[in-house]
């Protein structure tokens, strides 16, 4: 069981911290609203995934592989949501996180949660987690507890390195146009999950 957890863990790291939509995401949010302010949004990509996890250890997951319409809406779904959060991202307002003005409103933690539901490569995550580290029988109910242990670890591992590069990337931006070329880079970065979703 050791060795299954760890060989697990390995497998939903590896998925966790490679760049993607959601390191994107929450490394523009540090960048722009700060290390604190980030971390709701960090809160609610890991209850998305929790959700998901649910969804695919009751059996709903497996619809997507069954209907092969459901899964192209989702991708459709996915990246609309995606090419929308790029465009919020490239024409971020140039903000000073030191300054007495009421701060802008940083990216609400219900995002972070519907991108993972309209995410297809986060259901084939939860798909391939439950299929290869989930046990048959009376154990059943117990591995999938330890799957949704085992992401909501490497989340916020994962999380927090990429909020925490963001936060660096955004005191090391002094200018107004370091800024824009940063947003725009990012929110390019961003759309170009897109291609990852119809891969």
């Amino acid at each position: 069981m050791e060795t299954l957890f760890f060989s697990m863990l390995g497998f939903l790291w590896v998925a966790a911290i490679t760049p993607g939509p959601n390191n994107t995401l929450l490394t523009s949010s540090g960048a722009n609203y700060g290390f604190l302010r980030s971390l709701p949004l960090m809160i609610g990509i890991m209850l998305g995934m929790q959700c998901i996890l649910l969804l695919v250890a009751c059996g709903v997951g497996s619809l997507i592989l069954v209907y092969p319409a459901l899964h192209l809406i989702l991708k459709i779904a996915g990246s609309a949501y995606l090419l929308w959060l790029a465009w919020k991202i490239g024409t971020a307002t140039y903000e000073r996180l030191e300054t007495d003005a009421p701060a802008p409103a940083p990216i609400p933690f219900w995002q972070g949660g519907l991108l993972q539901v309209i995410n297809p490569k986060a259901w084939l995550m939860a798909l391939g987690a439950v299929a290869s580290f989930s046990l048959a029988g009376s154990e059943y109910l117990h591995s999938v507890v330890l799957i949704s242990i085992g992401i909501a670890l490497v989340n916020i591992v994962a999380g927090v390195i990429w909020i925490a590069f963001g936060s660096l990337i955004g005191k090391l931006l002094r200018s107004r146009r370091a800024w824009a070329i940063f947003n725009i880079f990012m929110g390019l970065l961003t759309a170009a999950c897109v291609l990852l979703i119809w891969h």
